[in-house]
């Protein structure tokens, strides 16, 4: 009579630990489908001008990683890293050509600075 009571207690747990895991389970997919929708969202709301607030950007993994491949492109493409400074100040200015007032500072100091800040 023992051994049917053990058992039965056995069977219990095993159920219960079963029903667990797939509670977990779908919990995880759950969060993974949600986190999904908030990845979505998000990247939605950058393909407008974000002008009233500030907020800090998170972009999925994947698209980072193209980011970064095109960056290295970018910089492997230039004879050096002053050339590829050089030449964003230059499409800068030549499409917003009012903004060249703006900067003080000589062109190539400022395209150091921004591979600088770039890089780092």
């Amino acid at each position: 009579m023992a051994e049917d009571y053990e058992g039965e207690e056995v069977q219990d747990d095993t159920e219960y630990i079963e029903e667990t895991e797939e509670a977990e389970q779908e919990g995880n997919e759950e969060a993974e489908a949600e986190a999904e929708i908030d990845v979505d969202a998000s990247v939605a709301a950058l393909k407008e001008v974000q002008d009233k607030t500030f907020v800090e950007v998170r972009l999925p993994a994947d698209v980072l990683a193209e980011a970064q491949q095109a960056w290295t492109a970018f910089i492997s493409s230039a004879s050096s890293r002053e050339a590829a400074g050089e030449a964003i100040y230059a499409a800068l200015f030549d499409s917003a050509p009012s903004l060249q007032s703006l900067f003080k500072t000589p062109r190539s100091v400022m395209a150091m600075r921004f591979m600088n800040g770039l890089n780092s």
